[in-house]
């Protein structure tokens, strides 16, 4: 099939037009998924959500697009295969969106495993497709559904040693599963029968304390033993017991300060039908041992010499321990962990190791990363080895912390990013479990002389392990670099929250969260991980309406220097969850707090009917964009995003609607000016934000981007912007007909740019473009200015969410073929599937292939032309 369209510049041909016929019999459902897991057992959600998506095994069947649908959901497997009466099922819903919510009248029940199944159907009803059984199993449904009760040993919160509680208990045989639920504040470490519950590390994730707990699921079947079994746990401080001033950010005074305490709970079920309970209570045995501090700033302390053999297993004389306390919940919600824990995603092995003399050994792990270092070492006892972590080097080859202590406040014995192990003149091995650090080097220092080799030291790359879901590369390898570079700096910034950077602050930055949004949902599938943090938002939010700046947090950050540009997160993270997931649900629980925030904008409106106070155009180049014109433009935003929520969710939204374009015309009245085309003081931040938020009138829309592209080839195409312009600036330029010209930005190697600081050989993102000499705010992982990595899929590659109809159930596929790039090549699992965009250009022709989901379909977008695409492979000559 062959299609010419012609122009006055271009000739677009479709040569080989591969669209694969329909039939039902080759169509099926895979990848279920319950509130977004694969077969999870930890779901407290009383009306969880489902999903599912549609594939093919026959390349000659595609095209299938659901009308209708039916769930279906039983406590046995046996009741779906046999539509039995046990089973319940909704009504049919007319649909074409694989997305279901359990709606039944009777109430699903705490700890019980159910199965589903759904069945669809197509316009005609005639094909009909039944999905295979998946499961999910409740956890505790209900607060009361918990038996057991927080405990934490007898010491004042200022107490450095870490707790230790043990309880030992007798089990049956046939046993046919166990089920372990447990939380902490702020982390355990825990065990049964001496071996680790799992693998993951700082669990669980961090919240308002006062505000919520959440808690882990474990299956332990395969760890109990008939007879004698030990749990145990060691509770670490992180940000709930943060005992000395340190740093800035007040933890030391949060409200919920106190010493670390933990609640389990443990259901054991035997063949024979019985159940057996195991849980926290004032019968577990509390004593101390080597942890001897820990500090989420500055590390963990571990004295060997301290050990106590076996008191993780069986057999253990706990006699002379003394009895645990039981103490009040930190909160009054204890919230199953939806999102993924924090893993370890590699073991990275040093590329260089270089010696000191034999007291001082630095490592360089050849990345920058979020993680911990394991060190195997042997010694005389009492030697104390210190590991500092670092991002930097001096000349001299040893450690440079400028860039990185600048905030901290050093205590005798609490060196920054440093953890420390006392030997007991034994080999030995230390890992810390109570803190991560930011880091490339590492120096290892001791008190007396050792032997450290290359292998001594491994380094442990762990964050919060959102599934893969983006893949992009070029024929540029500069920008592949800096796109890896991205994704490092984005995951080494999640740890339970979205941080601004591993090392310094740990904080959870508002503004830094909702400017990449796109680069972590096209990379990484993080709705649960979003969803967390929006309940985060929830709890952060004070009496008069406004949240801090970073969240969450003890009561620092209120303040009026930060304002509504940050803000704009609680608009601006549940409305890409919609556009990516076509998911509602975090704009219903958000409703209330913007609600009540723009109810507290609008008490500090100023005679003009705006506010303009707060952070703007955040690590500008040279050139600053007025505060006042940004924080409107962002008021305007948040009026926009809450008028259409409100269309979403069935709300009246007529006055924000209203309220968003009084202060449309006013932006345009005051900031505008018309006989130019340039906005506020003719950055490029002020015509990017403009033109991205919709604020520039139709008819001066291609003068503004006219004039934005000549600033920039002024300013010898190089860029001078911050965090704003960052996620604007390149993506208007491609809008508006200068793709060129922004490929040639994000390919500059001279500074400031992106390229630059690969050219001096980061592997994560700087904070700033040009890194101050004196070491004031110079992290090189934060990764606010890393938009770029999004606008590679959408640009480049051309993959893109349509706003009608969202979770890319049609999708837009947008390409610009820019001179000096060969070949793209990009891929995106959507809610809906894989979508995958290539071109290469062959002599005159560009080749174009494209992959649409099953039950999708796509519009492809060049030079001003639209061509419909069904699902299935597509190749396109241009």
């Amino acid at each position: 099939m062959k299609f010419q369209i012609k122009n006055e510049k271009y000739m677009l041909a479709l040569l080989g037009l591969l669209v694969w016929a329909c039939s039902s019999n080759n169509i099926h459902i895979e990848n279920m998924r319950c509130e977004y897991q694969i077969s999870p057992i930890g779901i407290d959600s009383p009306a969880p959500r489902f999903t599912w998506n549609y594939t093919t095994n026959n390349e000659d069947a595609t095209e299938f697009s659901q009308d209708s649908y039916q769930l279906y959901i039983a406590t046995r497997e046996q009741d779906l295969r046999n539509s039995s009466d046990n089973s319940w099922q909704s009504d049919t819903i007319y649909s074409d969106t694989p997305h279901a919510t359990y709606q039944g009248s009777e109430k699903l029940k705490s700890r019980t495993r159910y199965y589903w199944q759904v069945i669809a159907w197509d316009k005609t009803k005639e094909h009909k497709i039944i999905s295979p059984i998946s499961s999910f199993e409740t956890a505790q449904l209900n607060q009361s559904d918990w038996t057991g009760v927080w405990i934490t040993d007898n010491h004042d919160k200022d107490y450095t040693p870490a707790p230790m509680l043990r309880k030992s208990f007798i089990a049956q045989d046939d046993i046919q599963q166990a089920r372990l639920y447990v939380s902490a504040a702020a982390y355990y470490k825990m065990t049964l029968n001496g071996k680790s519950i799992t693998s993951s590390h700082l669990n669980p994730g961090f919240t308002h304390y006062d505000k919520r707990n959440l808690y882990n699921t474990y299956d332990v079947t395969s760890q109990l033993l008939k007879g004698e079994n030990v749990l145990s746990a060691i509770l670490g401080n992180g940000f709930y017991n943060e005992s000395a001033p340190v740093a800035t950010w007040s933890y030391e005074q949060a409200r919920w300060r106190n010493r670390p305490r933990m609640i389990c709970e443990m259901e054991i079920l035997y063949k024979n039908g019985e159940k057996q309970t195991i849980h926290s209570d004032s019968t577990w045995k509390t004593s101390t041992g080597p942890y001897i501090q820990n500090n989420i700033y500055s590390g963990d302390t571990y004295d060997a010499c301290l050990a106590i053999a076996g008191w993780d297993k069986p057999g253990f004389d706990d006699s002379k321990w003394t009895n645990a306390i039981q103490v009040a919940a930190p909160s009054p919600l204890l919230i199953s962990q939806s999102m993924p824990a924090i893993e370890t995603e590699q073991f990275i092995t040093p590329i260089n190791m270089r010696s000191f003399g034999d007291t001082v050994y630095v490592y360089d792990f050849g990345v920058n990363m979020s993680g911990v270092c394991t060190l195997s070492i042997n010694g005389k006892k009492g030697t104390k080895v210190s590991m500092q972590h670092g991002e930097l080097l001096k000349d001299n080859g040893r450690l440079e912390m400028r860039n990185l202590d600048i905030y901290y406040k050093p205590l005798p014995g609490l060196a920054f990013q440093t953890d420390t192990y006392i030997l007991d003149g034994k080999q030995g091995t230390f890992t810390p479990d109570f803190t991560y650090h930011g880091f490339q080097y590492v120096e290892v220092r001791s008190d007396r002389p050792v032997k450290l080799t290359k292998e001594s030291l491994t380094a442990q790359f762990i964050h919060t392990a959102v599934p893969p879901v983006g893949k992009f590369s070029c024929s540029n390898e500069l920008l592949n670099k800096i796109w890896k570079a991205a994704n490092q700096s984005y995951l080494s910034n999640l740890m339970s929250i979205p941080t601004d950077c591993p090392q310094r602050e740990k904080n959870g930055w508002t503004a830094d969260a909702h400017i990449t949004m796109d680069l972590g949902l096209l990379n990484f599938d993080g709705i649960t991980f979003y969803e967390k943090w929006l309940d985060d938002m929830i709890d952060n939010q004070n009496e008069e309406g406004r949240i801090s700046g970073i969240i969450p947090s003890s009561g620092w950050g209120y303040d009026d220097w930060i304002g509504p540009v940050w803000d704009a997160a609680m608009f601006i993270v549940p409305m890409a969850i919609y556009h990516y997931y076509g998911d509602t649900r975090s704009i219903e629980k958000l409703w209330p707090v913007c609600t009540k925030y723009l109810a507290y904008l609008a008490g500090r409106e100023d005679t003009e009917g705006t506010v303009t106070y707060g952070i703007g155009d955040w690590v500008f180049h040279k050139t600053q964009t007025p505060t006042e014109f940004t924080t409107t433009c962002y008021y305007y935003l948040d009026n926009l995003y809450m008028a259409k929520f409100a269309e979403l969710i069935g709300k009246d939204g007529s006055s924000y609607a209203k309220k968003a374009e009084e202060l449309k015309l006013l932006i345009n009245h005051k900031y505008f000016d018309t006989s130019k085309a340039i906005y506020a003081n003719g950055s490029q931040a002020a015509q990017g934000v403009a033109l991205y938020l919709g604020i520039v009138p139709k008819e001066y829309e291609q003068q503004v981007a006219d004039n934005l592209s000549t600033m920039i080839k002024a300013n010898k195409n190089l860029l001078d912007f911050g965090v704003l312009g960052s996620k604007t600036v390149l993506r208007m330029l491609s809008k508006y007909g200068y793709a060129d010209l922004a490929y040639q930005m994000a390919a500059q190697e001279e500074a400031p740019s992106w390229g630059n600081w690969i050219k001096q050989g980061f592997t994560t993102l700087a904070e700033t473009w040009i890194l101050s000499p004196e070491f004031r705010d110079a992290s090189v992982n934060h990764m606010f200015l890393g938009d770029i990595n999004a606008w590679m899929y959408n640009v480049l590659a051309g993959i893109n969410y349509d706003e009608q109809k969202p979770g890319f159930k049609h999708i837009l596929i947008q390409p610009h073929f820019v001179k000096g790039l060969d070949w793209v090549k990009a891929e995106y699992k959507s809610v809906n599937g894989i979508i995958r965009s290539e071109w290469e250009r062959k002599g005159e022709q560009v080749i174009l292939k494209v992959t649409i989901p099953v039950n999708t379909n796509a519009t492809v977008e060049y030079n001003g032309k639209k061509i419909d695409l069904r699902s299935g492979k597509h190749q396109l000559t241009f």
